[in-house]
């Protein structure tokens, strides 16, 4: 991998990371395009790595909220926020345990072909079909995007079980995520911010014990990628992503999301005809 490939797939992630299209997928896409064959732990060590720029780019978009929830959590304030970040917290239980027991078989679905990430695709455009749908049913939030209720505990746990499923290639975890919160009846705007910041625990933790390997042992954390090419990866994506962070609250909010089950189905079928 040379450095317009990480300038291309940073692009990919940055993008794809917050609108409901899977990055996952669509790094595997591309890889597949560009004719990018390295072992899979270099592909989990860039992957990492290009993800947790985008976790970044979500702090830098949502500053304002992410420093008022900090502040209440870490002074004990016992106020709305800092039970917000409770149920956070309670959200990241199901990805912790599929992390901790389940991570080597979730691996082996990376870098192997586009058959998983085409299914996976179809999937994604079926939640988010569900849930354009059922909102029309329930109401026309579609109209509104206030209507609805806050995010209960349960809500949490339930979609943080959905952020759990959503890390195989292909299944958009902020699809997955969103279209859960709107299909259980949450509010199409707190949802969506939920959605974004539920992934940086998850999301920083695994970059943290990467880059500890990376240090530690650099043959175990992969060695056919250099330094220069992860920081250009990083890089595009931090930036592209608070482009995409901005412009994905507001489609949600408008409820636009229908169009993007359009494009996964279409990108899905050509995945398994590839």
């Amino acid at each position: 991998m040379d450095w317009l490939d990480a300038l291309i797939l940073g692009l990919v992630q940055g993008l794809s990371e917050y609108l409901p299209i899977s990055s996952s997928g669509h790094l595997e896409i591309f890889r597949e395009i560009l004719g990018i064959d390295i072992p899979k732990d270099d592909i989990l060590q860039f992957d990492i790595m290009v993800h947790a720029a985008t976790v970044c780019s979500t702090i830098v978009v949502l500053w304002p909220m992410f420093s008022r929830l900090c502040k209440s959590f870490f002074t004990f304030r016992m106020d709305n926020d800092f039970y917000y970040v409770c149920k956070i917290l309670l959200s990241c239980i199901p990805i912790g345990i599929v992390g901790v027991f389940f991570k080597e078989y979730v691996e082996s679905f990376f870098g192997d072909g586009l058959g998983v990430v085409g299914v996976c695709l179809i999937v994604t455009a079926l939640l988010l079909s569900f849930a354009h749908f059922s909102d029309r049913l329930a109401g026309g939030r579609m109209v509104s995007p206030s209507r609805g209720h806050d995010i209960s505990w349960l809500d949490a746990f339930v979609i943080g079980c959905a952020q759990a499923v959503a890390v195989l290639p292909g299944l958009s975890r902020s699809g997955t995520t969103i279209a859960t919160g709107i299909l259980i009846g949450d509010k199409r705007e707190k949802v969506a911010s939920f959605s974004f910041l539920m992934v940086i625990l998850p999301i920083l933790g695994e970059a943290l014990l990467d880059v500890k390997d990376m240090v530690c042992d650099p043959v175990a954390g992969g060695n056919s990628i250099s330094w220069v090419v992860l920081l250009i990866g990083f890089a595009t994506s931090f930036v592209t992503g608070c482009a995409a962070c901005k412009w994905m609250l507001s489609l949600v909010k408008r409820g636009k999301l229908i169009w993007f089950a359009v494009y996964c189905v279409i990108m899905g079928i050509v995945c398994l005809l590839w």
